[in-house]
């Protein structure tokens, strides 16, 4: 199940976006039943956009003294929404729906990239690779194999370069700037698994 938060991206946002964005949350959480007591209120919200629109307004003729009262109610009125985003994040138990209906982003979540059944990488000098396979938990040896062949179909096809205990393996003496093929299958107790799909690379 994916955990949601409120996204914070209206603290970069321009003043002027930030009256229209505040404004927004004000509108979603008014008698929304998923956040029935907001904190701060949406009464105290109201006040202190309805001051900072105000404080925009006045700052128009660039004066320093209106700037500076502008950036105060911009750091003010920012901290409420913070704390209104906290309780929303609360309240919501982290369902994106929930917080989307209370006018707020909910954060975007990473991409959970699941490692590669085989890697191969170049060594420290020409001619050499890292081959680097997904371990198995089970594994008691992995047998690696290579190919020269550019659609190698039969097991003829492929030469064993070595079996190891470890899930990877550094491989010196091949040729650069030739197409090798590389494989690799598992020793478990219960018999030798399928060979992974073939990882090609562009020797250096």
């Amino acid at each position: 199940m994916k955990v949601y938060k409120v996204l914070l991206d209206f603290v970069l946002f321009s003043v002027t976006d930030k009256i229209t964005f505040f404004r927004n949350i004000i509108l979603k959480l008014t008698s929304n039943p998923a956040f029935p007591s907001p904190d701060p209120t949406l009464a105290e919200l109201k006040a202190a956009v309805d001051s900072f629109e105000l404080a925009i307004l006045a700052a128009q003729d660039g004066g320093r003294t209106f700037v500076s009262s502008r950036n105060d109610h911009d750091k003010a009125t920012t901290l409420l929404f913070r704390h209104s985003a906290h309780y929303v994040e609360k309240m919501s138990n982290n369902d994106e729906t929930k917080i989307l209906s209370s006018g707020f982003n909910p954060t975007h979540q990473p991409v959970a990239h699941e490692k590669a059944e085989l890697t191969v990488r170049d060594g420290k000098k020409s001619g050499s690779v890292h081959l680097d396979g997904k371990s198995h938990s089970k594994g008691a040896a992995y047998i690696w194999q290579k190919s020269l062949k550019e659609n190698p179909t039969l097991d003829s096809d492929w030469e064993t370069i070595t079996t190891t205990t470890q899930s990877s393996y550094y491989l010196e003496g091949l040729t650069p700037a030739t197409y090798v093929k590389f494989r690799f299958a598992v020793v478990t107790p219960t018999g030798i698994t399928d060979f992974c799909a073939p990882v090609t690379k562009l020797i250096n």
